[in-house]
């Protein structure tokens, strides 16, 4: 899923990442692409998670995980960094999440009943960045489908999400008033296995 992710990253590309699988795009970014990463606790230009030895306890994205400088790192406040996500000066950010619906309203910061730290900046990434991608499973640990027609949870966006990208298939769509497509299956995987995996509708 990282892996797919990444190959919607374009060269000049200001980029935030989400926690979990979303971290690991960084990983796949192609060479000849320059892309900077940037973190809502006030870092631009992320560089990769740091060797064992070279592991530096202060230097830490927004999921709390160490990662290393680049040499144009460059550290500003809270406040300016979520001025460069809300005023629209993030390119993309790829998101986690526990469901989307076939209208684009993404949930992925609460399941009511159960101790979580809050959204965090999801809430201003989805209202201020151009693009917004999600990876997640298909379905959830207990069978049940996450791309629906209606979100369950409580929602962190209306209508935000342009991309899906699941350990099934990618679903994409032309605009936010487009239903989404079913633009690949993974390897292995079929249409009928994804439509049975599925409760939202979509363009096949």
């Amino acid at each position: 899923m990282a892996a797919r992710a990444a190959r919607e990253l374009d060269d000049g590309f200001f980029v935030n990442l989400g926690i979990g699988i979303p971290t690991l795009v960084a990983n796949y970014i192609d060479d000849d692409i320059d892309v900077t990463l940037q973190s809502e606790n006030g870092i631009l230009g992320l560089g990769p998670f740091p060797t064992e030895d070279a592991v530096d306890a202060d230097i830490i994205n927004a999921g709390k995980q160490t990662i290393t400088e680049l040499r144009r790192t460059a550290y500003v406040s809270s406040a300016d960094s979520f001025a460069m996500i809300r005023g629209g000066h993030i390119d993309a950010s790829i998101l986690g999440a526990m469901e989307v619906s076939q209208g684009g309203d993404l949930s992925n910061w609460m399941v009511p009943g159960k101790m979580v730290k809050g959204p965090g900046g999801a809430m201003d990434l989805v209202a201020g960045v151009k693009r917004i991608i999600v990876l997640m499973d298909h379905v959830d640990k207990a069978g049940n489908p996450k791309f629906r027609r209606e979100n369950t949870l409580p929602y962190t966006g209306r209508n935000v999400v342009d991309m899906i990208v699941t350990d099934l298939a990618v679903f994409e769509r032309e605009n936010r008033s487009s239903p989404f497509r079913l633009i690949e299956l993974a390897p292995g995987v079929t249409a009928q296995d994804v439509a049975e995996r599925t409760e939202a509708e979509y363009l096949a």
